[in-house]
């Protein structure tokens, strides 16, 4: 890995990014993504807004540049468990100045970190995957703004084990949040139907339900959403009928 604090043999310096470096990441950002097309989907966003966008993500998390010969060529930005920008200016690629930042971000986040990549970016996915990182979750894409399927990787850390339970762990709350909101609908909708309760139940509907959310997330199959989505409205009805 270069050296955090001067030239080490492949003359690469790693340093902290300052204010002073918006104007050389911003060339960096914006030279490389244009050049990963069509790997990765062209930019939504007009050149103008990079720099605005960059200078607030540099100040909400820590920004480490890559200098050759005083010539910031690649940088990192990292914002709390989570590799935001990794890019290398496309004449400097394959010269181990990615790799070189990626391994800092490991000495950084020595707990595991993880990252979005574009599905269609299989060279990136290749150089995650070389260095240690797995494909933890795929999405459709509505998440972002190029509305491209994406996915997320991940560098388990010193501890894969801790550092996937801490991910099951804020899962689980996710989830908690989710169904807590789903039972309150399921109540107000008991509220509306002639017949309330378990015995108002729609099999048709609820086949419905299981088709979509099988669509969204196939992994979990037809029989596995069914188990899950009558766990799901029998303890909301049951919840339901609590409250009345």
């Amino acid at each position: 890995m270069g050296s955090t604090d001067g030239p080490d043999l492949t003359g690469v310096l790693l340093r902290p990014a300052g204010p002073d470096d918006l104007d050389a990441v911003v060339e960096v950002h914006l030279t490389s993504r244009k050049a990963a097309v069509p790997a990765m989907p062209p930019m939504v966003h007009p050149d103008r807004d990079a720099a605005p966008y960059l200078r607030g993500r540099m100040a909400a998390g820590e920004t480490w540049v890559a200098e050759v010969e005083g010539r910031v060529v690649g940088y990192a930005l990292v914002d709390g468990a989570w590799l935001d920008h990794l890019y290398v200016l496309p004449d400097f690629a394959g010269q181990g100045i990615g790799s070189n930042l990626l391994d800092l971000v490991k000495t950084l986040r020595p707990g595991g970190f993880a990252l979005w990549v574009f599905e269609s970016n299989e060279p990136a996915r290749r150089f995650y995957r070389r260095w240690g990182l797995v494909e933890l979750e795929r999405t459709d894409g509505s998440g972002n703004d190029e509305r491209a399927p994406d996915l997320r990787m991940a560098w388990e850390g010193t501890d894969p084990m801790a550092y996937l339970r801490t991910q099951v762990d804020e899962t689980d709350d996710d989830l908690a949040r989710v169904l807590a909101r789903r039972a309150a609908l399921t109540a107000r909708i008991q509220e509306h139907k002639e017949v309330p309760g378990h015995e108002g139940r729609d099999p048709a509907r609820e086949a419905e339900i299981v088709e979509r959310l099988v669509a969204t997330a196939p992994a979990l199959g037809t029989e596995g959403w069914t188990r899950i989505l009558e766990a799901v409205i029998t303890a909301s009805l049951d919840a339901a009928e609590r409250r009345a």
